[in-house]
């Protein structure tokens, strides 16, 4: 098969939707298909999947309607005989979904790794007109989706995200920077959506009672400045520390003693699935797809989002226990080896992208 990965997130950021695409993509093309992945010109995305040994193209949408865009994109498509076109945000649908309509030969997949579109009329003709499926990472997503009654009930299809084996990876040592600290790492873009703010929120709470701790947050985003006032404002500055980008991060995370996400919501989260992958517990909040990941009291610990005292009270009971750390750890671990590798995600997409084609052939 052809294949061309399509995101056109903004040039400084990149996610789990990226790091997703990047995986799919060289997992692929490791099988013999032939894979490009395009996106905007000098964008992290595009340099991620340099590095990663993809042949990239720069594909620049910027908004919903572009007939240059659409007219560029289009003579791609034909010229490289593309078969299957999986789009990454709502735009990529609008204006790439036209282009291969025009030329009458992808598969378009629209690919959600969060929660994209609403029971709105402008989601519905582009996802029933332009795309010929969904492709998500939660059963949560999905249900959502089938609840608008727009879809057949194979439209919308879940294939969870795949990770390596991390407990190869050498652990980053906390021991010079913060000795006789537990450390507990969080990871994510700075962003509403993570969460952060109750993270820190936490932290001051357990601080009130310990200081045998320090939370590092490993990111980027808009959301910096706000994070530095409130790590202030609760005299943090020496529990919480704001690392900055980190790639790869899992060396932070085989280093740390526990890994934390407060997301108000999610799809499903690299950060937690590479946690699992390099044997660590996990606290987390049961939104969205993370309790099908994250197994409560088994793998780790959920708590509700927007909530800090609960949140605090669960990261408290694994610092004070490193047996069930150890415990969820390695229980996580086999979890992931079980039903999150990559070669089952590749597997999976192989599979669904053979049968999409088969169905457009006939």
């Amino acid at each position: 098969m052809r294949i061309l990965f399509l995101n056109s997130i903004g040039t400084k950021k990149f996610g789990g939707g990226e790091r997703w695409m990047i995986t799919a993509a060289s997992g692929l093309a490791q099988r013999g298909h032939t894979v490009f992945v395009g996106g905007k010109k000098n964008g992290r995305f595009l340099q991620q999947a340099q590095r990663a040994g993809l042949t990239t193209v720069p594909l620049t949408i910027r908004s919903d309607i572009s007939p240059l865009a659409t007219w560029k994109i289009a003579r791609f498509l034909k010229h490289e005989r593309i078969d299957i076109l999986v789009c990454n945000l709502n735009k990529d649908v609008r204006v790439a979904g036209l282009a291969a309509r025009l030329v009458k030969t992808p598969v378009v997949i629209a690919r959600h790794g969060v929660l994209l579109c609403g029971p709105k009329w402008k989601h519905k003709v582009t996802l029933t007109r332009l795309a010929d499926g969904i492709l998500t990472n939660t059963a949560s997503i999905k249900a959502v989706y089938d609840s608008y009654g727009w879809f057949d009930s194979d439209f919308v299809k879940v294939i969870y995200n795949g990770v390596a084996d991390l407990t190869t990876v050498a652990p980053y040592d906390f021991g010079q920077e913060y000795p006789g600290k537990q450390v507990i790492v969080s990871a994510g873009r700075l962003s509403e959506q993570k969460g952060f703010p109750f993270l820190i929120e936490a932290a001051a709470l357990l601080r009130q009672q310990r200081d045998d701790f320090v939370v590092l947050i490993a990111g980027s985003g808009r959301l910096r400045t706000q994070l530095e006032r409130l790590i202030d404002r609760y005299h943090l500055n020496s529990t919480v520390f704001l690392i900055g980008y980190r790639d790869p991060v899992a060396p932070l995370l085989r280093g740390s003693d526990i890994v934390a996400l407060a997301s108000l919501y999610e799809g499903m989260p690299n950060v937690i699935l590479e946690a699992m992958a390099a044997a660590k517990p996990v606290v987390a909040t049961a939104v969205n797809g993370i309790p099908e990941l994250v197994e409560h009291e088994r793998t780790g610990l959920l708590v509700p989002p927007k909530d800090p005292k609960a949140l605090a009270t669960a990261l408290q009971r694994l610092l004070d226990n490193p047996d069930l750390r150890s415990r969820y750890g390695q229980a996580g671990y086999e979890r992931v080896r079980s039903y999150f590798t990559i070669d089952r995600m590749i597997d999976e997409l192989e599979a669904y992208f053979a049968q999409k084609l088969a169905e457009r052939q006939r």
